[in-house]
């Protein structure tokens, strides 16, 4: 079957590679997967991994093969939570398999899901309801995560929350954030996504120079109750803590794993800010997500700007830094 590996830092390949063997767990035939700044990362050689994996951990997929025990039929249609877990360890058990003492993730530890078939054990599937499009059910796996990192939140109707960075995990985020009562406030460079923005729901929009004088005027220069850092850079999260009224919230979404300028450490402590740092998902996240988007609550069709066949693997992470793009998709077989 074909297979799209990582061989080398910057080296991608479609190759032949041998179907999975089918054992009792689930055998899924992949229909449609998403590439994630992640997959970019272990592409760049920026997250080692061994080489050559199968990339990819975003799918959706139709069982070809139910797993034993569970309560699934050939055919039908399911998302994967991604995440590898032990199922074991204090934090398995607590209900925290997202960040599994002995854990992992599809494409990072173990092979990927851009290919053809794959083998996903029974409870680590989600099932998708026809309502939902394929290009949508492109989304929900992203999707999953941002609903995890919302629940940490305190919201209550007639808070102001901003987003910081309109890339697909902002709009998403800014859709969930409006869905619990927030007036929200969409952050960015980009005219056409703060267009977006607008078109699903945010109150109102600003460019990253203009954003306090914005934000003044909105919450009458008391500041927001709630900043979400979704770019993943240091500096976005020193703005966001500058940006943050006193007492308020910080949703540290993007990952940020390096940086050197220093962060406003004093206003930490002035504010008596709140820091949350969401990880990953859990499987009830992603079962909300899906109950959200069948039920017309978000809307994810409109962050697809490209469809691409696997075979044209090198094409489309190409486009995913490109800034014209928001959420790439490929399509399997």
């Amino acid at each position: 079957m074909k297979a799209v590996q990582v061989t080398a830092p910057g080296a991608i390949e479609i190759a032949d590679v041998p179907e999975p063997e089918r054992g009792k767990d689930a055998v899924l035939e992949v229909k449609q997967v998403g590439i994630c700044g992640t997959d970019v990362k272990i592409l760049a050689g920026k997250i080692p991994v061994p080489y050559p994996m199968i990339a990819g951990h975003e799918m959706l997929g139709e069982i070809v093969q139910p797993a034993e025990g569970f309560p699934y039929v050939a055919g039908d249609r399911v998302l994967v939570d991604p995440g590898v877990s032990c199922g074991s360890c204090d934090l398995c058990v607590s209900g925290r398999t997202n960040i599994c003492r002995n854990g992992g993730l599809l494409g990072r530890d173990v092979d990927g899901v851009f290919t053809e078939y794959v083998v996903v054990p029974g409870n680590r599937l989600i099932p998708v309801t026809d309502t939902i499009s394929d290009k949508a059910g492109g989304l929900l796996q992203v999707l999953g995560t941002c609903v995890h990192a919302v629940k940490v939140l305190d919201p209550f109707p007639g808070r102001v929350a901003a987003v910081l960075g309109l890339g697909v995990t902002g709009q998403l985020l800014s859709q969930l954030l409006r869905l619990q009562g927030y007036t929200v406030v969409g952050i960015t460079r980009s005219e056409w996504k703060r267009d977006l923005a607008q078109t699903l729901g945010v109150s109102t929009t600003a460019e990253p120079a203009r954003a306090a004088e914005v934000l003044d005027d909105v919450t009458s220069g008391l500041g927001p109750d709630l900043v979400v850092e979704a770019v993943g850079t240091e500096a976005t999260l020193g703005q966001a803590i500058d940006l943050a009224g006193i007492g308020a919230e910080v949703l540290v979404f993007g990952t940020i794993t390096g940086g050197g300028e220093g962060l406003p450490y004093y206003q930490l402590y002035s504010k008596e800010l709140t820091l949350h740092n969401p990880r990953a998902a859990v499987l009830g996240d992603y079962a909300d997500g899906v109950q959200l988007a069948a039920a017309g609550s978000i809307q994810l069709e409109p962050l697809v700007t490209h469809m691409l066949d696997l075979e044209e693997a090198e094409a489309a992470f190409d486009l995913v830094s490109d800034s014209s793009s928001l959420k790439v998709l490929m399509q399997v077989g």
